[in-house]
């Protein structure tokens, strides 16, 4: 038998392609009966309606802040579960990663339950004069509540794979635990981040189920860009069609830059092994 060298990649097994094609198959013949079915010619009349645009404006607006509430709150959870010691890290993660698999659905009853006229914290928020279901800040909380895990895995992931060194070497040099956050941890998931975030924004552009649930369809206020769609597939279906391409065009521009860094890395790889 003859040997490769360790530089040489080893090859796949040819009947991996037919799988392979036939899960590219699943995933692009529906995107392409979408593109389709498309009125071209009457897409700007469609897009330019009031209630589309009115949809299109609060999904980004709302999309943003929950982006925002996401990262704010996910980057030192991930960091936290990367770094902390068991045993309560297992039991946290399994929370956090809950709205991976609840059915959306039962995530918005889950917050309705809690921030609604009589839920847990609602009643007493009422008191204060703050009355959160069915307004745009549900969407908000909604569209965070489902985007948070995937933040919280793609930075925990690389800060596992980082490891600490790095941070041990600067605190050895005398900087602050603030110091190493800001100048070295940072920028070295600075690639995680970004992809972690887009995602996140995705999930929030995409977010239907919970949404409904918690905060409604009012038109300007509750109703997002999926949620307008639903609405206009039985009632103007050339509306939902044109709506739906927004949000793969959407979807597109954000798988594409969530594969940046990787690219760069696999790049950055190659060199310093041709290096080497």
């Amino acid at each position: 038998m003859t040997t490769r060298p360790a530089t040489e990649p080893v090859g796949l097994p040819r009947w991996l392609l037919v799988p392979a094609a036939a899960g590219v198959l699943l995933v692009a013949v529906p995107v392409v009966g979408l593109l389709l079915r498309v009125p071209w010619a009457e897409l700007p009349r469609l897009l330019g309606s009031e209630a589309s645009l009115a949809a299109l404006g609060l999904s980004l607006r709302t999309s943003v802040a929950a982006t925002a509430l996401a990262t704010a709150l996910g980057v030192p959870l991930a960091l936290v579960l990367a770094w902390a010691r068991p045993p309560l890290v297992r039991l946290v993660r399994t929370v956090v990663l809950l709205p991976l698999v609840l059915p959306p659905v039962v995530s918005g009853l889950a917050l309705l339950t809690t921030f609604g006229r009589r839920g847990l914290l609602g009643r007493h928020l009422e008191v204060l004069g703050l009355d959160i279901a069915f307004s745009t800040t549900a969407v908000v909380l909604a569209q965070a509540f489902v985007a948070l895990p995937f933040l919280v895995l793609s930075v925990e992931g690389a800060a596992r794979s980082t490891g600490r060194r790095h941070e041990v070497v600067a605190a050895g040099l005398g900087a602050r635990p603030t110091t190493v956050l800001r100048r070295v941890t940072l920028p070295l998931l600075a690639p995680a981040l970004g992809s972690g975030t887009a995602l996140a924004f995705a999930r929030c552009l995409g977010e239907f189920g919970a949404t409904l649930t918690f905060a409604g369809s009012l038109q300007g206020v509750t109703r997002t860009l999926p949620l307008e769609i639903y609405l206009q597939r039985e009632t103007n279906p050339d509306a939902a069609v044109a709506l739906a391409l927004v949000l793969v065009a959407l979807a597109a521009v954000i798988v594409l830059l969530t594969q940046r860094p990787a690219r760069s890395a696999d790049r950055g790889r190659r060199s310093d092994g041709g290096s080497a």
